[in-house]
């Protein structure tokens, strides 16, 4: 996975703009590689019956 140089600039500015520190390119391309591989990792689309689902467990515990 490759981050292009648009995107590493754009971290950079997300990041300074957050915490209000510099980071270089290569800091700055490490963190955003392993921003993205960790939304990879975590990140689940959920489904429509995975929604209908939901919905019913809430409906069945609302009034717990």
């Amino acid at each position: 996975m490759n981050l292009t140089d648009k995107q590493i600039a754009r971290f950079q500015e997300l990041y300074k703009t957050r915490f209000h520190k510099d980071l270089d390119r290569e800091k700055a391309y490490d963190m955003g590689i392993k921003l993205v591989r960790m939304m990879q990792i975590v990140y689940k689309p959920m489904t429509v019956a995975d929604f209908k689902q939901l919905q019913e467990r809430r409906k069945q515990t609302a009034n717990l």
